[in-house]
Formats: structure tokens, sequence, C-alpha cells
């Protein structure tokens, strides 16, 4: 590494971080990151936060041409749908 650090791969091909790296780029446990390919290494870094998604950039992008639907039997298909999806025989 290029500040003088070495770990061991695991048998199960994990790597551990030195602390003093995960504190200086303030990595915690559970962030996401990703693993590139870099000539003969590999280089990690934080996968991007997807941003929010609002109502009004996804109402009505998928089409329907039908009658419309009440709540009520929204509900109901839902509700034969994981019923019939969770059955036991």
């Amino acid at each position: 590494m290029a500040d003088g650090h070495s770990t061991t791969l695991s048998t199960k091909g994990q790597v551990i971080l030195p602390k003093s790296v995960r504190d200086a780029l303030d990595w915690k446990p559970g962030m996401k990151l990703v693993v590139e390919r870099d000539g003969n290494g590999v280089r990690l870094h934080l996968a991007q936060k997807a941003n929010a998604t609002r109502l009004e950039d996804v109402a009505g992008c998928l089409k329907y041409s039908g009658p419309p639907v009440s709540i009520e039997d929204m509900d109901k298909g839902v509700a034969a749908y994981f019923k019939q999806r969770y059955a036991r025989d």
C-alpha cells in the first residue's frame, strides 16, 4: 500500500483494511465499497449513494390501459396474490 500498510487475504477472500486507513477515509462498518481492477491490483472507493426518487419523477411511467381500479380492489388483488404465492400445500 502507498502508506506502508500490509494485510493478508483470508481463505474466504476477505481483506482487513488497517484501522488507520479506515479512520483517515472515515469508512464505517456497513458502508458499500466498489472494487475495481487497476493494473495488477485493485482500487476501493465508496459506492455512490442513489438519489432519492420523488413520486412526481416516476408517476405515470408504467402505462395502464383499462378501467380505473379502486384502492380496495388493488388491496384485494395484492392480498390474493400473496395468499396464492405463500399458500402451503
